[in-house]
């Protein structure tokens, strides 16, 4: 089983009330975050039409660690909503409110509602790391070949 790490969460004003950020099951590796629109208002997304959700909080994520913003499967599947720069990366040292980039590719207006689960965060650690200029890499076997090189996926 993996670590459990504690993350401070601080719920502004327009948060409370709503749950916070979890796991839908026990093997689930990405925790719901929710719309924190006020009661009764409505974010209306036109087909092609781009918007940023609030979430209602912030957060102290440890250092190392980071959190991405990934899409729901129900929702891109179903709706054709999706997270626009997914995976969206939240750092450790940020302490603004977490907010969801959200763009509807679907035929039909999508509404979003207070409370509503809009995206998905994955808490996951990091690596620093540093560039050093070498004059020749290691060989390997696929070289420089790229975008389809290992399969016809793709198409290229």
């Amino acid at each position: 089983m993996n670590p459990i790490i504690s993350i401070p969460l601080n719920w502004l004003p327009h948060g409370e009330g709503l749950p916070l950020p979890a796991r839908q099951t026990e093997g689930a590796a990405g925790m719901d975050l929710r719309a924190a629109l006020g009661e009764g208002e409505e974010l209306v997304l036109a087909p092609g039409q781009r918007g940023l959700v609030p979430c209602g909080f912030a957060m102290a994520l440890p250092e190392g660690h980071e959190a991405q913003v990934r899409p729901r499967s129900g929702l891109a599947v179903h709706h054709g909503v999706t997270v626009l720069n997914a995976p969206g990366t939240i750092d450790a040292d940020y302490r603004g409110e977490v907010m969801v980039p959200l763009i509807n590719l679907g035929q039909d207006a999508f509404v979003v509602r207070r409370g509503d689960r809009i995206a998905q965060m994955v808490v996951a650690p990091v690596s620093a790391a540093i560039f050093q200029t070498e004059a020749k890499l290691d060989a390997t076997e696929r070289g420089n070949k790229g975008f389809g090189s290992t399969g016809r996926g793709s198409g290229l």
